[in-house]
């Protein structure tokens, strides 16, 4: 142990100050658990030995561990609130600064009554009274919302995935349930030739004169010389059923729908911000586009929307790339083609934090709430050791509050919060956060949550009884024309998924079970197939052009009968790790191995295509040319585990 940290921990006062003083830079050395002295003069309580390092060692205070945790976090962990309310109040250490866990000195005070008590007065809020960001986790990217009443309607991309573009409700902007989505038809779809990443972009949805609107790009494969068109379907009610989608012959992205006082409807397209008039219906562009205002950064401005207050147009876009670099800015002008004048506090939101967990921050839409406040919802991304973002893009919300000169800022200009105070909506409801969702397929039809990489064959993918019938697409899922996979969106860092299934008569190079996937060109399957007369439990990897079985094990011994099988499969999620498990009983489950780094399930997988969409989960079936192969799943449950602290 060094010198120093002896002294620490001892609360030597006198013998720290004298090792400062004979040799100031070793307050920068750090133990054997990398935490440098300073945090360790927090952690170990004594409050005139932190009080001077901070006032009087060259430490600095923007310090953090190897987990990003700061010197207010090892000040509660010491449990002094003396040393917490210094760290507050002088030294101005926030208590909902997150760790790379999202894990804050909030949270940590848990354990210590009067530190809570002190965090609550300070905040404004109990901890039970905060939600925590991102308020959507999983692939929900590039949000747009609007409020209709008390209610609170978004969409999201939804690329290949079919239905399309999901339309989710909530009553407090923090839980939302899928309600419907804006396309269902199959053929209005239009998806089946599509490369994974492709398909619907960034949607907005927009209500004028008791209908719904949604807007959406429409990306189409590098192969021709049309890439992008604009769609655009309306409805009189939130979930639809949507019209048949009108087309827009406009290039670019991100569009959205203004509506001025006049009842003149206008779409708005990057590059920058161009806006042209749509007719009544906006069914027709009936106007040249024209450019408001490029853009404050000048680096990949898109993702425009308007919005008019008290007398002023106000322009939101996207800009910087969906990268690090991501924000969001604001310029506003006196009439609606400008000149557009930039806001002097640009970006509004933009996370500064490089080591912070929530990252990538941009591509914001605001709403008002019924009692006057603001929001944004804006989209995020948060990675696996800095790297992977397994999870894809997210939506996280924060307030908004409007400067004495008329600006709009997004929670003060301090990036994305980790915790922040609930919005005051709909105070009679309760919500219990499930960890664990099962869906039993009892109900006739299969549940909103549920997707598939483009629409399945008809009849492949159904209901019978209380059973989840899949019979499997002679085309493997490295083929855009597989039919047979249906997914959902992995949520969480650490998960556990577990199935029942059902096969019968099953042929030479056939093969069922559960999936977790990306794209066509990412996957990787775990189930049950046959080979040479046998059957196997096996765990296939495809990255890009390779194909390979990693984990393989015969189970013709355990299996009771000769041309059926009845199997129960696990998948326990731990960041990038997958394990495997199988049991005939449901009850006494075996390893069958594991997989240590699936970093291919996510955008920095490979490059190859468009690669921004997240990790799903699921089921699939796979027939080949040797017949009909159809698998049958009781259930599927999906359970969120704790993470690290």
């Amino acid at each position: 142990m060094k010198p120093l940290e002896s002294a620490i921990w001892q609360k030597d006062f006198e013998e720290v100050k004298r090792l400062l003083v004979q040799d100031p830079p070793i307050i920068d050395e750090v133990d054997e658990k990398g935490r440098c002295m300073a945090l360790l003069a927090a952690l170990a309580g004594d409050f005139r030995i932190l009080k001077y390092v901070v006032e009087y060692s060259r430490a600095s205070m923007n310090i953090y561990d190897s987990e990003h945790k700061n010197i207010l976090h090892y000040g509660v962990m010491s449990g002094n609130l003396e040393m917490v309310r210094y760290l507050v109040e002088r030294v101005g250490m926030n208590p909902l600064s997150g760790d790379i866990h999202q894990i804050t000195p909030y949270d940590l005070a848990r354990e210590y009554a009067d530190i809570m008590d002190y965090f609550k007065e300070v905040c404004g809020a109990e901890l039970d009274e905060m939600y925590r960001n991102p308020i959507r986790t999983g692939m929900f990217p590039d949000p747009s919302i609007i409020r209709v009443g008390e209610d609170y309607y978004m969409v999201n991309s939804s690329f290949i995935f079919f239905p399309c573009i999901p339309v989710s409700h909530s009553k407090d902007l923090i839980h939302w349930e899928i309600i419907g989505h804006a396309i269902t038809n199959p053929e209005w779809a239009a998806l089946d030739e599509l490369e994974g990443g492709r398909g619907y972009w960034a949607p907005d949805i927009s209500y004028h004169d008791g209908k719904f609107f949604i807007t959406a790009t429409y990306r189409l494969n590098d192969t021709g010389t049309v890439y992008r068109k604009q769609i655009v379907v309306s409805s009189d009610k939130p979930q639809g059923p949507y019209s048949k989608p009108a087309i827009i012959d406009e290039d670019g992205i991100d569009p959205s729908i203004f509506v001025d006082d006049d009842g003149r409807k206008y779409m708005l397209l990057n590059r920058g911000a161009r806006i042209f008039e749509l007719n009544k219906e906006c069914t027709e562009q009936i106007s040249e586009a024209e450019l408001l205002f490029y853009g404050d950064n000048k680096r990949a401005p898109e993702g425009p929307h308007l919005l008019k207050k008290d007398g002023y147009y106000y322009l939101f876009e996207a800009e910087g790339g969906t990268g690090p670099g991501h924000r969001i800015t604001v310029s506003r002008s006196r009439t609606l083609k400008g000149v557009y004048e930039p806001c002097p506090y640009n970006p509004i939101m933009r996370q500064m934090d490089e080591g912070g967990a929530i990252q990538r921050c941009g591509h914001g839409k605001p709403v008002m709430t019924q009692n006057g406040q603001w929001y944004m919802v804006y989209l995020c991304g948060r990675m696996v050791d800095g790297k992977y973002s397994i999870l894809g893009r997210e939506t996280a919300l924060d307030e908004i509050t409007w400067t004495p000169d008329g600006w709009p800022i997004v929670n003060g200009l301090k990036g994305p919060s980790v915790l922040s105070k609930k919005p005051k909506l709909f105070a009679d409801a309760t919500f219990e956060m499930q960890n664990v969702k099962r869906d039993d397929f009892g109900f006739g039809e299969i549940s909103l949550d549920w997707m598939y990489p483009r629409p399945p064959q008809q009849g492949a993918i159904r209901i019978e009884g209380n059973q989840l019938v899949i019979t499997g697409s002679i085309h493997d899922m490295d083929s855009t024309d597989c039919r047979s996979i249906i997914i959902q969106r992995q949520k969480d860092f650490c998960f556990n998924c577990v199935t029942k299934m059902s096969l019968d008569g099953m042929k030479s190079g056939q093969d069922a079970g559960i999936t977790c996937y990306y794209d066509e060109n990412t996957f990787l399957k775990y189930g049950v197939t046959m080979r040479d007369g046998k059957r196997y439990l096996s765990v296939t990897e495809h990255i890009d052009e390779l194909t390979k079985v990693s984990i393989e094990k015969e189970i013709d011994g355990e299996i009771e009968e000769k041309n059926h099988v009845e199997i129960f499969l696990k998948v326990c999620t731990k960041y990038l790790e997958r394990e495997f498990f199988y049991s005939m009983d449901g009850k006494n489950f075996q390893s069958l191995g594991a997989l240590e780094n699936v970093y291919y399930l996510c955008d920095e997988g490979i490059k190859k295509g468009k690669r921004f969409t997240g990790a799903m989960v699921g089921l699939y079936a796979h027939s080949g040319n040797e017949g009909e192969c159809t698998a049958r799943f009781d259930f599927f449950e999906y359970s969120k585990e704790g993470e690290k602290d």
